[in-house]
């Protein structure tokens, strides 16, 4: 996101939904407290909401219930798809957090569920340093996604997917691009963004961004 993952997405849309309510024993784990983060992205978040990576729109709907201005960015068709269904009046932009048209009013919030790890640590670096271009003085990036504390943490938990038979997941931790909480720390910090992180369970945390 990047479109180097475009065809996973693709292909995880129709079963995404069963896998956020735990139907997947794989990703149960990974999706665990999933009502909760979103709402703590929610809750993080204030002004207009530009939302990278909406995949079938649960997020979004959220935001709107709290009354946010959502301009939605989602590469994948069958994502967008989906969540058009869910909410016909939104327009859902094709883009990603590296490509994405301007948006037509001032954004006071970035957020991202579950995306943010499809781009390399060069790719975060840059989308990271454009977003503090775009945010204003007051602005925040609000981000629930995997990450570890170490990379020793990280082959942990390949290692355990492996021994549980889980190999969707395991396949999954090794091939795209999970940071540890000290990358992602110096990341922001390095384009004036003052950063704190929230646990929401063994995968995933919430990123809470401020420009200095």
């Amino acid at each position: 996101m990047g479109r180097e993952f475009i065809d996973l997405f693709e292909e995880w849309a129709i079963d995404y939904d069963k896998s956020v309510v735990g139907e997947d024993p794989q990703y149960r784990e990974v999706f665990s407290n999933y009502e909760q983060i979103l709402d703590a992205v929610v809750g993080e978040s204030s002004g207009t909401v530009a939302e990278f990576g909406v995949g079938t729109g649960n997020l979004t709907i959220k935001l709107l219930k709290a009354g946010h201005n959502v301009f939605a960015i989602e590469p994948s068709k069958a994502m967008r798809e989906i969540a058009k269904k869910k909410i016909p009046s939104l327009s859902i932009i094709d883009g990603d957090f590296l490509d994405y048209p301007t948006f037509a009013e001032q954004i006071d919030t970035i957020v991202s569920t579950y995306a943010f790890h499809h781009l390399t640590d060069n790719e975060k670096k840059t989308a990271i340093n454009k977003f503090a271009a775009l945010l204003p003085s007051t602005g925040k990036i609000i981000f629930a996604d995997t990450m570890f504390r170490t990379v020793k943490d990280k082959q942990k938990k390949i290692a355990e997917a492996i021994r549980k038979s889980h190999h969707d997941l395991a396949d999954d931790l090794q091939r795209e691009y999970y940071p540890t909480i000290d990358t992602m720390k110096n990341t922001f910090e390095t384009s004036n963004f003052d950063v704190s992180f929230r646990q929401m369970n063994d995968f995933v945390w919430i990123i809470i961004a401020s420009k200095k």
